[in-house]
């Protein structure tokens, strides 16, 4: 759009060109500053989010497993000690009657 007086479209011209100029400036601050970022950001030595995932879930499963585990060891422990009540019960009874029949023995004349 042209008007009659030339200075306001002069000062039109330079006002688009100054936005320009700095939508130009903006993008080259953004860029700048985003390779700053991954520059920081890899020596920092991070672990990428796939891995961070990936063992996250190896230490979900390696739970699991363990509370299993724990579980079966319990109900193992349990049974155990089942049977070895009545495993020490029938051999502190052998025990006994053992004892008795030595006690029953009479000495030997001299």
């Amino acid at each position: 759009m042209q008007t009659e007086n030339r200075f306001l479209d002069d000062l039109a011209r330079v006002a688009s060109g100054a936005i320009g100029s700095l939508a130009g400036v903006r993008s080259e601050v953004e860029t700048r500053l985003k390779q700053q970022f991954k520059k920081i950001l890899g020596e920092m030595n991070l672990v990428p989010r796939e891995e961070f995932d990936a063992v996250k879930a190896m230490a979900t499963k390696a739970r699991t497993e363990q509370l299993s585990l724990e579980k079966r060891i319990v109900a193992l422990e349990v049974a155990q000690a089942g049977t070895g009540k009545k495993a020490s019960r029938s051999q502190s009874s052998r025990g006994a009657s053992s004892a008795r029949k030595s006690s029953t023995v009479k000495p030997k004349p001299k």
